[in-house]
């Protein structure tokens, strides 16, 4: 007859029990969860908690050394005293859960070592209850993966002055404090100009063009005859502003004894008054730091602090239908002409296989908390740095002007300051009403971020409308950029009989 529990170990030449007395565990804990609920005492040091701690006057744990100076039981809301059974799961009467190092399964941790039967004897498997407990043994699904993490109860959520409209999956943006700009003179602007091409310059650039497209002809391009070249520039203005987002939001992560800085150190300082800076100005970049003094210590609210899930593989009973028999403990082979029915291998004739996430136990470690039965709740602020980037282009010619965004210039004038001024006396009014608009734009498009620095840039792009004749036909195309990019849309050798193969 096997025992009401499989032994964890030996201890003195006799196998021990989980709900058996271990070397370095003290006396059984005031306020600890009686037995079916939750694991002994565990080895080392954990914050005492509300109705989980140890009696009045004890100084420290049995086996562990004494809790940080200084640091008091922080509150917890929610849970007092023992926590409610799981629904759909319950321990037979005189078994007590494990709880330790664990197996890897699935890539979630299966049960504790030690906690199989010896080798021979029948695996014993917790009881499960519910509407959600299959009446009979389940397929062997090998896609089965643990359901995501749930959010915590509202409860588990302290409240800290700042911090009222954090919650949990959903980041709040706080507004930045307001912008006072320094009192200083508006800065002088000055530019420079940019150079235009002549005849040859066209045609070489028009031959480059037509050699980058396979099946252009190069014939129009060597004998067509310029009619005139229309110099003009084309100016790109690029509007930059580096801006700085915060935001808030509850995060927890499984307690293994780190550091908590609760509010026993302080109040908690406000989103923007945390410090934080980039690396690089005007680079992309995010940081996450923990809210000083908003750390606490809460039961597990997926496991009610237990450690351990029902396995989500087999629903709790230990074992799958084999999927090689596909239950029927027996399988049909063709062999010498005949039919045999002979006994599975794979299940030894029962239909059924130990479940290989569980290993048979019925149980997994919560993904949650880890196995740790405990979780840190804290408030994480969430920085980013990020760039907004537009541009206004003047170019009265038929040329796009997406084209002239991506083109080389000449950097005309250029200035960078936390707030930068528009420009206001260049000789072309388009650029001066194009910079005033997106300086206005920049300042009241994102109320929930703040302007670090801001950038603006002047380029003249030099374009020539380039008029020719070719074969009694008159058409057009536009070098621009200091490359000599061409935009041909007319070119007239456009198909492959303009091909021409020596």
């Amino acid at each position: 007859m096997s025992a009401p529990y499989p032994p964890t170990g030996v201890q003195g030449g006799q196998p021990t029990y989980p709900g058996q007395q271990q070397p370095g565990y003290g006396p059984p804990q005031q306020g600890y969860p009686p037995q079916g609920y939750g694991p002994p005492p565990q080895q080392g040091y954990r914050p005492p908690q509300q109705g989980w701690g140890p009696p009045p006057g004890q100084q420290q744990y049995p086996g562990g050394p004494p809790p940080t100076q200084g640091y008091p039981a922080p509150q917890q809301q929610g849970y007092g005293g023992q926590p409610p059974p799981q629904q759909g799961f319950a321990l037979p009467v005189g078994q007590q859960p494990g709880y330790g190092a664990v197996q890897q399964a699935d890539g979630i941790p299966a049960a504790k070592p030690g906690f199989g039967p010896p080798q021979g004897s029948e695996v014993q498997t917790p009881s499960y209850t519910g509407s959600d407990v299959p009446d009979e043994d389940v397929d062997d699904n090998e896609n089965a993966t643990a359901p995501a993490p749930t959010a915590p109860p509202a409860d588990m959520f302290s409240t800290y002055a700042g911090y009222e409209n954090t919650g949990f999956g959903n980041d709040y943006l706080p507004p930045p404090p307001p912008y006072e700009p320094p009192s200083q003179p508006t800065p002088e602007q000055h530019f420079t100009q940019a150079t235009s091409i002549n005849e040859e310059e066209a045609r070489d650039a028009l031959l480059a063009f037509v050699g980058e497209h396979c099946c252009y002809g190069k014939g129009a391009a060597e004998d067509m005859d310029i009619k005139d070249i229309n110099p003009s520039s084309a100016y790109h203005y690029n509007f930059v502003s580096f801006c700085e987002s915060r935001s808030t939001a509850w995060k927890y992560e499984p307690y293994r004894g780190q550091q908590i800085d609760g509010p026993q150190n302080g109040p908690a300082p406000q989103p923007w008054d945390i410090l934080a800076q980039p690396s690089q100005l005007f680079t992309p970049q995010e940081a996450r730091i923990e809210v000083p003094h908003t750390a606490s210590v809460k039961p597990c609210h997926e496991c009610m602090a237990i450690g351990y899930k029902r396995c989500y593989k087999c629903y709790g009973r230990g074992r799958v239908r084999c999927t090689w028999c596909h239950g029927s403990g027996h399988r049909t082979e063709y062999r010498d002409g005949h039919h045999h029915r002979t006994c599975c291998t794979w299940c030894h004739g029962s239909g059924r296989r130990t479940c290989n996430t569980c290993h048979g136990h019925g149980r997994v470690m919560c993904w949650t908390c880890q196995g740790q039965g405990h979780l840190k709740m804290y408030i994480q602020l969430t920085v980013k740095w990020e760039c907004h980037i537009d541009n206004h282009v003047t170019e009265r010619t038929d040329l796009p002007d997406h084209l002239i965004v991506g083109s080389q210039g000449t950097e005309i004038f250029t200035q960078e300051f936390p707030r930068v001024y528009p420009i206001t006396t260049f000789h072309d009014p388009d650029v001066n009403c194009g910079s005033q608009a997106l300086v206005d734009a920049h300042s009241r498009n994102w109320p929930n971020k703040r302007i670090l620095m801001q950038r603006h840039t002047l380029r003249a792009v030099p374009v020539s409308e380039v008029k020719y004749e070719w074969k009694d036909k008159n058409t057009r195309f536009w070098v621009y950029g200091l490359d000599h990019r061409v935009h041909a849309p007319d070119y007239p050798q456009q198909c492959c009989c303009g091909c021409t193969i020596i």
